[in-house]
């Protein structure tokens, strides 16, 4: 039989002392401000935060869910155990975190940044380094000249668009719908 932990045994990795510690709004804020290198003014904390869609969806339980001034969201989470597809875990939470504040109707601009942080008594990804970070970029490269070539289509007006763009595709999609009674099919070799 499993020995209960007394509160004296516990460390901050054990899910209620991390939770009591965390849930201390100053405490959260000083370790975000630490771990993300920028100032906090405040933030509101809540504890085990669900969040659960439908029934036949993975929902998420979120360790620390805070939200400071300019409308940031961000969730921390105490890892013992090492799993696999943490960096896949971490962008679940952030959907599941933008789906939670972004309402029907919202504008995209409104959408909070957020960041999930994942604090491991372990290395994750075995590279030797205490902190590893992920976010969204954007990685220009060279296309192919077939896609040039359709991307020009696509911004054409309609007598530009009759010209021939000397691609199989583009030609096959300039008149991708017929315009009589027939019935309406596309036409490209795609």
């Amino acid at each position: 039989m499993k020995k209960r932990k007394t509160l004296q045994d516990l460390t901050i990795k054990d899910n209620f002392l991390f939770g009591a510690v965390m849930s201390v709004e100053e405490n959260c804020k000083g370790f975000l401000e630490m771990v993300l290198g920028f100032s906090i003014a405040q933030v509101v904390v809540s504890k085990e935060k669900s969040i659960v869609y439908h029934p036949e969806y993975k929902g998420v339980r979120l360790d620390i869910y805070a939200e400071d001034e300019n409308h940031t969201h961000y969730n921390v989470e105490m890892q013992v155990k090492k799993k696999t597809a943490l960096g896949k875990r971490s962008r679940y939470y952030h959907s599941q975190m933008v789906m939670e504040a972004l309402a029907s109707g919202e504008d995209y601009e409104t959408m909070p940044d957020t960041f999930v942080i994942f604090v491991c008594d372990f290395d994750p990804f075995g590279e030797h380094l205490y902190c590893y970070t992920f976010g969204n970029e954007c990685r220009e490269k060279k296309v192919p000249a077939e896609l040039v070539r359709f991307l020009k289509f696509v911004t054409a007006d309609l007598e530009e668009s009759e010209e021939d763009f000397q691609d199989k595709l583009v030609n096959g999609s300039r008149r991708p719908f017929t315009t009589s009674k027939q019935t309406v099919r596309w036409e490209s070799a795609i």
